[in-house]
């Protein structure tokens, strides 16, 4: 390890981690010296911030800006802007929803926004994690705010229960990462991820098994089979933007960490790893669409979807080639807009009706044909029909596991699309077919409209123009110099 020379830092390449920083502050001082001050303008402020972050990362994007800081353990490179501005995007929207939702809440709605800011910043550092210890250390800092909104309706059972559940597997976790990373220490000499890609050889049994633990802990950060057990009973009882936010966005910044240590660090293994990601994403598909079919909770149903989701991304990652890479960032951009519209539709329905089983839904068309339209465009995408945004992400994602002849992994997948359209037509038949229980119509605010429209303009455009970011997704991957095109 070299000394760090300061002379040479520029910090230019944390200014959004800066700002980000910042921007927290200045919202939880203005809660605490400011009390009578609109929560809700809190949320505006902190989307208004991430705003003009997000478009400084933009011309990062355009300016081709890169580097490093403290010895590469921080880097600024076109994967870690698309992650940085994934993470902000997802993060303004889930704030937007999350607005009309605080109302009910009684206390505590200043230090809501301040942990959803926490959080992100903890995720935009991951996005830029260069070396084992900066990979524990900011999983973990991301993990704390989570730990907090997990419980925050602090007098519901269901989100206590949530929480100690979260809570303890996320500790397990940790020391599993934590003791993974000591044997691959023991077994290199070295933490730095460009020290141990450049080590002529890995064979060594301590570095083997130290990645399996590494493995075992990321696999628990995506919610993939079989460490995927805290997600459902956690995403039915946290506060529901919660749960929209804990369905994507630290999945997102978990494969901003995965890719770097499989196919950077660990790219020249690729036999022996790529069976072990392989078979979470078989157990991962499988699992999840067979279980989804039997729930009656629509959060539930939404958290096993999002681990058949996890399952498909993963094939991407198995392929272990830069097509793979690219595929996958891809698929996470159209799981963003899917997966978050599902669940703001079921946010409005849930703050309305105190009800979030699939069974409510019944009627829904009647009451607004508006939420109706984008969860019918929401779910569709999510199984995969053309031409919206999933669909596109899944012919992507098979075609780079087929470059690779991984022909089972393919048809696994296939099936379990197939197996995906019962439970997501059942949802579609309930809303459009049977009649409502209650007729009165239900009003959209202009925040939620905002995350409506956002989302329904996200899955068709992924659609029928994915190009552009498609390429962004190239960019993106461009860091992994070793990896086969195909």
């Amino acid at each position: 390890m070299q000394p760090l020379n300061w002379a040479d830092l520029n910090l230019s390449l944390m200014a959004p981690e800066l700002w980000m920083t910042l921007l927290s502050c200045i919202i939880l001082s203005i809660d605490f010296i400011f009390p009578k001050v609109s929560k809700a303008t809190l949320g505006y402020l902190s989307i208004g911030g991430m705003a003009l972050i997000a478009l400084q990362l933009i011309g990062f994007a355009v300016g081709g800006v890169q580097g490093s800081l403290f010895n590469s353990m921080f880097v600024v490179d076109p994967l870690a802007i698309f992650f940085k501005i994934f993470i902000l995007v997802s993060t303004i929207l889930v704030i937007l929803v999350s607005i009309d939702y605080l109302k009910k809440v009684p206390l505590f709605k200043g230090e809501y926004y301040y942990l959803i800011l926490f959080a992100a910043l903890g995720m935009m550092f991951m996005a830029s994690a260069n070396d084992f210890l900066s990979l524990f250390i900011t999983l973990e800092f991301s993990t704390f705010g989570f730990y907090i909104l997990v419980a925050y309706l602090r007098d519901d059972f269901k989100s206590n229960e949530a929480a100690i559940k979260f809570f303890i597997l996320g500790v397990l976790t940790a020391s599993l990462i934590a003791y993974g990373i000591s044997l691959i220490y023991g077994a290199t000499g070295t933490i730095y991820f460009r020290e141990i890609a450049a080590l002529p050889s890995k064979n060594s049994v301590a570095l083997i098994l130290g990645l399996l633990f590494v493995f075992v802990g990321l696999g628990f950060k995506v919610g993939a089979v079989p460490f995927h057990t805290w997600i459902p009973d956690v995403y039915e009882g946290a506060p529901t933007p919660v749960t929209t936010y804990l369905s994507i966005t630290p999945k997102a910044a978990a494969f901003a960490i995965f890719l770097r240590v499989l196919f950077s660090t660990f790219g020249d293994m690729r036999s022996e790893w790529t069976w072990f990601i392989a078979a979470l994403s078989v157990l991962s598909m499988t699992y999840g669409n067979i279980t989804a079919i039997a729930q009656k909770n629509m959060k539930r149903l939404l958290a096993y979807s999002g681990i058949a989701q996890i399952g498909n991304i993963l094939i991407g990652m198995a392929a272990g080639t830069k097509m793979g890479g690219d595929s996958l960032l891809f698929y996470m951009l159209t799981y963003l807009f899917a997966n978050l519209g599902a669940f703001t539709v079921v946010i409005i329905f849930s703050n309305l009706t105190n009800k979030d089983d699939i069974d409510d839904l019944a009627g829904l068309s009647r009451r607004s044909p508006l939420l109706a339209f984008a969860m019918l465009v929401f779910l569709l995408s999510l199984a995969g029909v053309p031409p919206l945004a999933g669909f596109i992400g899944k012919v992507y994602i098979f075609a780079a596991a087929v470059h690779q002849k991984m022909f089972f992994l393919v048809t696994v997948g296939l099936i379990n699309v197939i197996i995906s359209f019962y439970y997501y037509l059942i949802v579609v038949k309930k809303i459009y077919i049977l009649e409502p229980k209650e007729t009165t119509p239900i009003h959209l605010s202009m925040p939620l409209k905002v995350v409506i429209y956002a989302g329904i303009a996200g899955v068709i455009l992924l659609g029928v123009w994915p190009q552009p970011f498609i390429e962004f997704s190239v960019a993106a991957t461009s860091v992994f110099t070793g990896l086969a095109a195909r």
